[in-house]
């Protein structure tokens, strides 16, 4: 059976953010939400998806763009002078290999960004993080240890087919993070400490930004068990942009999730539209 989770990540980091993830829910067929409980829009967002009960929310860990919502001189391997975790990906990954990082500091701001999202009335039931830095192996397997102990029943594994097939440096990068995210996985199970649980693939990684109706149906073909299809929506690109320099195209992602040819596409495919919830629950269902 081909099962699709469409998630949205980045809620609660900025207004517009949240607005085109929600828009992608109503009106669309975004079916999860990732949030950042260290985001300028946490508490609105919060609130939002309270009255959306369908929508199911998952943690959206940071290291990097953001805050931290510990005290800096509690967590100051993973902050600059201006108390700010750094910009981007390749900061914290440089300071990463060298061994700067304190495992016992990213664990400390976690459980802080965890916690946040159960204070605020949220029940995660998936988890992942900003810029997928979660994928490298310390920090994959602390990760999984914290989605554990309280019941977040799926971790994102970074695998994307699409990825196996190109040869450009961003799909090379993809294709190394699923890489290492397997290894890692493969090391908990190793060990004995349980396996880590995710779906079978992720899709929509490589084009992060770039999403836009041609590309998500062309996503599809990808779908083969249990994928989730990894989305930016949102609203008022410019004001998106001076906030983040990303380059994204977020509006025009929004559109594409939103646009009724998708529903027919799914079905046309035999693909069924579901939720991390669900997938949960039929587990808990199965003998």
């Amino acid at each position: 059976m081909k099962r699709l989770v469409v998630t949205a990540d980045d809620v609660g980091l900025h207004p517009g953010m949240t607005a085109g993830a929600l828009a992608a829910h109503d009106r669309g067929v975004v079916t999860a939400c990732s949030v950042a409980a260290c985001g300028a829009d946490f508490r609105a967002a919060a609130r939002a998806l309270a009255a959306r009960p369908a929508l199911d929310p998952g943690v959206h860990l940071a290291l990097v763009g953001e805050r931290p919502l510990s005290p800096p001189a509690e967590v100051r391997s993973l902050v600059g002078p201006d108390g700010r975790f750094p910009r981007a990906w390749p900061a914290f990954l440089a300071r990463y290999l060298a061994g700067a990082v304190s495992l016992a500091e990213v664990e400390r701001e976690w459980r802080r960004q965890i916690a946040r999202l159960g204070e605020a009335g949220l029940a995660p039931v998936h988890l992942n993080s900003h810029q997928h830095l979660h994928a490298l192996p310390r920090l994959f397997r602390l990760a999984v240890g914290l989605a554990r102990e309280p019941g977040i029943p799926f971790v994102r594994l970074p695998r994307e087919p699409a990825a196996g097939r190109g040869l450009a440096a961003r799909a090379l990068a993809v294709r190394g993070l699923g890489a290492v995210a397997r290894r890692a996985r493969r090391h908990l199970e190793s060990t004995g400490e349980g396996p880590a649980p995710s779906l079978d693939a992720t899709v929509g990684v490589l084009v992060a930004g770039r999403l836009d109706l041609p590309r998500l149906l062309a996503l599809l073909g990808d779908v083969d068990g249990c994928v989730e299809l990894v989305c930016h929506p949102g609203t008022g690109d410019a004001d998106l942009e001076r906030a983040t320099r990303w380059g994204y195209r977020w509006e025009r992602e929004t559109a594409a999730l939103c646009e009724a040819g998708v529903r027919a596409a799914l079905a046309a495919r035999g693909i069924e539209l579901t939720r991390f919830s669900a997938l949960a629950a039929a587990a808990c269902d199965s003998p």
